[in-house]
């Protein structure tokens, strides 16, 4: 019945149905066919109020519609249009800085709204036809920007390192108790925030050395481009005015939560403060921007909620039905251990990002596998930041990448759609490169929370 359960709520999501609404509707159904045929015990179905109520109360969630606050603000503030002519300038005659330019700004724009959806559409509205008229190879504008946007996954403040921290660190310190361990090490997203930091600028530097490579043996694939005439005391200006108060604002964020100044609710609507700030300081703070930004605001923020209420369900009549022992005994009972384990559920979380979102797939998954994995005593901050790696990467996987949709979107009909799958491809196998060495090192996401949180 579990693994039928699971294979209904694919089915019903690849129909068509709100994954928020297939997720409680399946689970009451099975949950019903399960009680009649003596197998499930409804009295599960009584803890829904008081989990209901917990994630409502969560506090850290409560971050969430704040930071899509903060993301929606400062991409209608018009910050990544003054980021990118500053930068697309600063290279000045360098083949390749236009891209280079273009992911440095994606990782700007990361850090500041965490949403892929809106930073793909951003850049790609605005820096595509430039990179295209400066003579850039289409393939390799287009894989830039779908790789420079999917940055807001694993680069903190991320609304994606918010909810995986927050279903992380519930299960971890369950599955701790489970094992008889009641002196239980703390795990918080704030640790997940300080772990995913290098593996997230890692990622950015190996982008801007293919991009330099490029340039050096492909010189007509990505020309210069630069705008003659511009003086060096116009551009220092022009850098300080683009990139100062975004940039403030984020390491502003950043640093105030990993210094263990504010939680990261606080520091999220003081983010949001700031970037109403930074939008009525560039007079972009209309009565029209302000009305958008709340219906996009709230409209992001009841999706979330939504699926999370949803999933929450779901993992409830999962385990009434024994679901959850199932996938422990699959997981730690397979041959070569923690490493076989560990990969068939990376895989698994990569297939499903061809068609779920994120969100979806923390929800859903997480609660399902995280307990077998930390029952081999894995670190839960290298677990989080390897998760976040992997859905990062499916975002760019043709042919389903929900990047390459939107790209699709904003894209010309002149950039055909098997030249954006080209151009993804060498991102992605930079990502699973990526990918590998973080598994062969997790120092690379736990240096840092021991360096600075512990």
């Amino acid at each position: 019945m579990s693994i039928l359960l699971l294979v209904a709520l694919c089915g019903t999501m690849l129909i068509g149905f709100p994954v928020a609404l297939t997720l409680s509707g399946v689970a009451v159904i099975f949950a019903l066919i399960g009680a009649a045929m003596g197998i499930f015990d409804m009295i599960f179905f009584t803890a829904i109020p008081s989990r209901f109520f917990g994630v409502m109360s969560n506090e850290v969630l409560v971050a969430v519609p704040l930071f899509v606050f903060m993301g929606v603000t400062l991409e209608r503030s018009k910050v990544a249009d003054d980021l990118l002519k500053t930068m697309g300038q600063c290279f000045g005659p360098l083949r390749g800085g236009l891209g280079i330019s273009v992911t440095l700004v994606g990782m700007v724009l990361a850090a500041s709204t965490g949403i892929v959806g809106a930073t793909v559409v951003t850049m790609g509205l605005l820096s595509l036809p430039t990179m295209l008229r400066a003579g850039y190879d289409p393939k390799l504008a287009c894989g830039t920007i779908c790789a420079s946007g999917t940055l807001g996954q694993i680069i903190p403040p991320s609304i994606a390192l918010v909810v995986l921290g927050d279903a992380l660190s519930g299960t971890y310190t369950e599955a701790q108790l489970m094992k008889g361990k009641y002196m239980v090490e703390p795990f918080s997203v704030i640790d997940l925030f300080a772990g995913a930091i290098f593996p997230g600028l890692s990622l950015v530097a190996l982008y801007c050395l293919y991009l330099a490579g490029v340039a050096i043996f492909r010189p007509k694939a990505s020309p210069a481009y630069y705008e003659e005439g511009v003086r060096f005391r116009d551009l220092a200006l022009q850098i300080v005015k683009a990139l100062l108060p975004p940039a403030f604002l984020v390491f502003s964020v950043l640093g105030s939560i990993l210094a263990g100044l504010a939680t990261p609710t606080e520091a999220a609507s003081f983010g949001g403060v700031g970037a109403l700030l930074l939008a009525a300081g560039k007079r972009q703070l209309t009565k029209s921007v302000i009305i958008e930004i709340s219906r996009v605001t709230t409209r992001i923020s009841a999706m979330v909620f939504l699926i999370l209420l949803g999933a929450s369900l779901f993992s409830l009549t999962f385990r009434g039905l024994g679901g959850d022992k199932m996938v422990h005994h699959f997981l730690t009972g397979l041959p070569g251990g923690f490493f076989t384990a560990m990969f068939i559920v990376m895989l698994v979380m990569f297939l499903l990002g061809f068609v779920l979102d994120f969100i979806e797939i923390v929800f859903i998954v997480v609660p399902i596998v995280a307990p077998a994995l930390f029952a081999f005593d894995v670190n839960p901050i290298w677990l989080g930041v390897m998760m976040g790696m992997n859905l990062q990467t499916s975002f760019l996987t043709p042919p389903f990448g929900w990047a390459l949709f939107y790209m699709r979107g904003v894209a010309p009909n002149s950039v055909k759609t098997m030249q954006i799958y080209r151009g993804v491809m060498p991102f992605v196998i930079m990502q699973l490169m990526a990918l590998c060495v973080l598994a062969y090192y997790p120092i690379m996401a736990t240096w840092l929370p021991d360096l600075i949180l512990k």
